[in-house]
């Protein structure tokens, strides 16, 4: 099933998302992320994003055809924990489904350390860096309530203001399935 991306405004885009009782049946809403996510041509989804504030997101890079080391790249995260970020910071253009026509530098680190389940309950730990790292970094923000809007300087967020407005009344064009924020 397809969801309709929740767009900019919205509450469960700002609120922490809660941990889910580990054990529970998610594989049908994980084929659903990735479903919506695809059909929306999106390289990783949050749970918030479709309205559900539990901390989840999936990510697939392998449609990503000028960056190969994104090629097998395909992962759930279920309740992660962002262990550590290191090294140099570097600035790369980031957009998000939940914000459509709007694309910013945003610096991140380049390395990260995450510990999460996958869709069949098994715990990882695992490090990540270069693009990986910076997808990672987006969709977790998600589940923290933070936006990658959030990165950029007080006159940028100024500049975009209308935009956003726009954006969280629904007056925006996708190619995908959208959910305004309730007024």
């Amino acid at each position: 099933m397809v969801y309709p991306i929740v767009m900019y405004g919205d509450a469960v885009l700002r609120k922490k998302a809660k941990d889910i009782e580990k054990g529970k049946d998610i594989l049908a809403l994980v084929n659903d992320m990735f479903e919506t996510m695809n059909a929306a041509h999106g390289i990783g989804l949050a749970a918030p994003q479709i309205g559900k504030g539990i901390r989840l997101f999936v990510v697939d890079g392998t449609t990503v055809e000028d960056e190969p080391t994104l090629k097998d790249f395909k992962k759930v995260f279920i309740n992660p924990i962002l262990l550590k970020e290191e090294g140099d910071p570097w600035l790369f253009e980031e957009g998000c489904l939940s914000i459509p026509s709007i694309r910013e530098e945003v610096e991140r680190p380049e390395k990260i350390r995450i510990r999460y389940f996958d869709e069949n309950w098994n715990e990882h730990e695992e490090e990540f860096d270069d693009m990986k790292a910076r997808i990672i970094q987006h969709e977790y923000d998600h589940i923290e309530g933070k936006l990658f809007i959030d990165y950029l300087t007080p006159l940028k967020k100024r500049m975009l203001k209308g935009k956003l407005n726009d954006i969280s009344k629904g007056e925006v064009d996708t190619e995908y399935r959208i959910l305004a924020p309730k007024r």
